[in-house]
C-alpha cells in the first residue's frame, strides 16, 4: 500500500525553508564520516552562549532533555515540589515527575498577559518547594524580576524554560540567563528549528559540568575525545543519560543561528500585522499588547485569545475549510489525567483561556498577503460561528 500525505494546508500553522546553505553544510558534515557528537557540537555550543551571554552551553536532544537535566542537576528529587504554569507544553510536568518530584502548578495573569502570576506563584510554595520552572510563554519574558525576588526570600532555584526564547531579552539581557539554569527547544516549528534538540545554559560552572556528566551516561571522557587522542580510558562519575546531540543537527543549528536574529525580527513584523489587523474585532484579544520598550520579545507563537463563549471548535473547522492551519497552545496541564488532583487546582485566569487561546500561523517567511488571508478567514468564522455551550 503507497501511503500518501494529504493535502497540506494553504497557510500553514508553521514551516521551514531548506536551501542551498543548508543541504551544503549538512552534506559535508554527512560526508566527513562523523555524525555523533563531535566539533559541530562544541561549535554550537560556543556560538549559543555567545549569543545567550552565557558562561556555559550544553547541547542536547530535545528540550524535554534540557528540563529533565536542569532538574537532575540541581538536585531536585523525591519529596520535592516544583512550581510552573499549567499553560505549558506537558513535557514540563512529565520531567518533574520523572525526577521523582510533584509539580505545583501556579496561575497566568490573564488574557492580556498569558505569562505566569508571580504573586500566584509564591502562594502555591510550601515546605517541599525546591525550584521554580517558569515559562516565557510565546517568547515574551515573564515578570523574571519579581520572580527571582520570590526565589531569594524562598531559598529556591529558578528554572528558564527558554523553549519560546531564544533571541527574547529584557532590558537588554537574553531570557535564559537569569536564573540559575535556561533551557531551550529546537523543535521544527521553533524560533531555532533543527529537527529535534536542545541547549541548557548556566553560568554556574558546577552545574554545567555536572550537566555535561549527565548529559554521556556520566562519563568523564566522550568517543569524541578518544578518536583525537585526547583520552584513552574513562571513569563513571554518577548515573547519567544519552541526551547528546549529534553533528548533523548541530550543523543545522549553527547555520539557524546565524539567522535567528533576523528570523525574530520578521516574527515581530507579522505579529504586528496581526496585531493592527484584529485590533477592532469585538471581543477579541491580541495578548502582550502592553510590551514596554525594555521588553524584546521573540515571538515564538501568533496567539489569540478569542472572545468569551465563542465555540473554538467551529472556528478551527471554519479556517481549516479555508487552508488555514491552526493549533492551541496550549490545553493546560492540569486538565490531564495524569495531572488532575481532587479538588481541582484553582487557576481561574488559566481556566478562563484554557477554551478561547488559538494559535495562528506564524514563520519567517509568511507572507504578508497570507497574514491578511488568515484574518479575513478568522473574521469570517467569528461572524458565523455559535455560542458555545456553558
Amino acid at each position: 500500500m503507497t501511503l500518501v500525505d494529504p493535502p497540506a494546508p494553504r497557510v500553514p500553522l508553521s514551516d521551514l525553508v531548506v536551501d542551498s546553505e543548508l543541504r551544503d553544510a549538512v552534506l559535508q558534515t554527512f560526508e566527513s564520516g562523523w555524525w555523533t557528537m563531535g566539533r559541530r557540537v562544541d561549535e554550537f555550543e560556543v556560538g549559543f552562549a555567545s549569543m545567550a551571554g552565557a558562561r556555559h552551553a550544553v547541547a542536547v536532544a530535545n528540550g524535554t532533555a534540557a528540563l529533565h537535566l536542569a532538574l537532575l542537576a540541581c538536585g531536585v528529587g523525591p519529596g520535592d515540589e516544583v512550581v510552573l504554569p499549567s499553560l505549558n507544553f506537558v513535557a514540563a510536568a512529565n520531567v518533574v515527575r520523572l525526577a521523582g518530584a510533584s509539580p505545583t502548578f501556579c496561575d497566568i495573569l490573564g488574557p492580556h498577559d498569558l505569562n505566569l502570576d508571580p504573586a500566584h506563584l509564591e502562594s502555591v510554595i510550601g515546605p517541599r518547594t525546591r525550584a521554580l520552572l517558569v515559562l516565557h510563554y510565546a517568547g515574551f519574558p515573564c515578570d523574571i524580576d519579581e520572580i527571582l525576588r520570590i526565589a531569594e526570600r524562598h531559598a529556591l532555584t529558578v528554572i528558564e524554560d527558554a523553549a519560546h526564547a531564544p533571541g527574547a531579552a529584557l532590558r537588554g539581557r537574553k531570557c535564559g540567563t537569569f536564573g540559575d539554569i535556561g533551557c531551550f527547544s529546537f523543535f521544527a516549528n521553533k524560533n531555532l528549528p533543527i529537527g529535534e534538540g536542545g541547549m541548557v545554559v548556566t553560568d554556574d560552572d558546577e552545574l554545567a559540568e555536572r550537566i555535561r556528566l549527565l548529559r554521556s551516561h556520566g562519563m568523564t571522557t566522550l568517543t569524541w575525545d578518544r578518536a583525537r587522542g585526547h583520552a584513552h580510558a574513562y571513569d563513571v562519575l554518577l548515573p547519567g543519560l544519552n541526551y547528546r546531540l549529534d553533528e548533523i543537527r548541530a550543523t543545522v543549528g549553527l547555520v539557524q543561528l546565524h539567522r535567528l536574529e533576523d528570523a525574530n525580527a520578521a516574527r515581530a513584523r507579522l505579529v504586528a500585522r496581526y496585531r493592527s489587523r484584529l485590533e477592532d474585532v469585538p471581543g477579541l484579544i491580541v495578548p502582550f499588547a502592553a510590551v514596554t520598550p525594555e521588553v524584546e520579545p521573540a515571538h515564538h507563537l501568533a496567539v489569540i485569545v478569542l472572545p468569551p463563549g465563542v465555540d473554538r471548535p467551529a472556528v478551527q473547522e471554519s479556517l481549516r475549510a479555508r487552508s488555514v492551519q491552526t493549533s492551541v497552545h496550549y490545553p493546560p496541564i492540569h486538565g490531564f489525567s495524569a495531572y488532575a488532583t481532587s479538588p481541582p487546582a484553582s487557576l481561574p485566569q488559566t481556566d478562563d483561556v484554557a477554551e478561547r487561546i488559538l494559535t495562528l500561523p506564524l514563520f519567517p517567511h509568511l507572507a504578508e498577503e497570507a497574514v491578511d488571508a488568515v484574518v479575513e478567514a478568522l473574521a469570517d468564522a467569528l461572524a458565523a460561528a455559535p455560542i458555545a455551550a456553558a
